[in-house]
């Protein structure tokens, strides 16, 4: 038998207008938790919905949860953004032994939250320490999206050197925000910004889940952006790496102008005309490289000089307030 206390974790929602998916989560949640030793702190950050909260939705009889709360940005700020203000919020005002991050529209399931809770205990009994992010195990969205993420996971794999495997769904201890809220990168990405960091983690399989009310708002522009901020994250990377890739073009170039001079007066090989359209088209493509090169250089120095926004400092910029809307007494 163990007497340590139930694990309090707070459960951080980004969401815009999914109040009533948001409501059914929590009420799934709260019924998949209850046999745990577990309470859980809801806060829902609440990314300037358009339709107004109705609390009355979420007063539930809840057995593990205590309190529900929304804090409501200024302005739209997306829900990578809406993450890094929200965990700003819990490590400035709330008390916890570990956040979990999970979207609120339904696809981050309660089975899957309890999956990653009691993973996070078993961390915790053995003495050790880190972060478990889900690792989808099946994807719900139709075979275009699919092939368009796949594509996407190449493309951020060729230019980070960093595979993409997982979401925003995971559980992290709570002293590991002490080093996420001063992090520029998390006002970009959550997940690529926790990977930058350093900080250990695992990950444990878990299918995702259907919306419970609504349709997705992601779409071939919105993922295309979601995976530019992802990417953004390791701009110092990608750029030595676009560097290193302009440099060899360059030497590549010049190596065919090398070739084209020899073939032109060193053999008989060469055809009336070709050496002059091909010694132009190498030389222009070897300006382009070094202009290239050039360009990401002074980038990555600029970038280093730049100062960057850092959540801690300047979330409440976008802070309206904050209300409990559901408190168990």
């Amino acid at each position: 038998t163990s007497s340590a206390p139930p694990l309090h974790v707070v459960v951080l929602m980004p969401l815009r207008d999914d109040w009533a998916s948001a409501a059914e989560l929590i009420r799934r949640l709260d019924r998949t938790v209850a046999s745990y030793p577990c309470t859980l702190d809801v806060l829902l950050v609440d990314d300037a919905s358009l339709q107004v909260c109705n609390g009355a939705d979420f007063q539930s009889q809840l057995t593990a949860v205590r309190t529900i709360r929304t804090l409501r940005l200024r302005r739209n700020l997306g829900h990578q953004r809406a993450i890094a203000i929200g965990l700003v919020h819990v490590q400035q005002n709330m008390t916890c032994d570990a956040v979990l991050v999970m979207d609120a529209d339904g696809e981050d399931t309660a089975d899957g939250a309890l999956q990653l809770i009691r993973a996070f205990s078993e961390i915790n009994r053995n003495q050790d320490t880190g972060a478990i992010f889900a690792e989808r195990s099946r994807r719900t969205e139709s075979l275009l999206f699919r092939s368009f993420y796949q594509i996407y996971k190449m493309v951020h794999r060729l230019l980070t050197g960093v595979r993409v495997r997982v979401g925003n769904f995971s559980i992290l201890p709570s002293s590991y925000l002490t080093t996420l809220v001063v992090m520029s990168e998390m006002w970009n990405h959550y997940a690529a910004a926790f990977f930058r960091s350093g900080l250990p983690f695992t990950t444990i399989p878990i299918p995702r889940g259907h919306r419970i009310a609504g349709r997705s708002r992601m779409n071939f522009v919105t993922l295309a952006a979601h995976g530019i901020s992802a990417i953004s994250v390791f701009g110092d990377v990608v750029g030595v790496r676009l560097l290193i890739a302009s440099m060899a073009g360059s030497l590549l170039a010049l190596l065919g102008i090398v070739a084209v001079f020899i073939v032109r007066f060193f053999t008989d090989m060469a055809i009336p005309g070709w050496a002059t359209y091909a010694s132009g088209a190498l030389a222009i493509i070897l300006v382009q490289f070094i202009t290239m090169a050039i360009s990401f250089t002074f980038i990555m120095l600029s970038n280093r000089t730049n100062l960057s926004f850092v959540p801690l400092r300047d979330h409440s910029l976008f802070v309206a307030g904050v209300e409990i809307i559901y408190r168990n007494d």
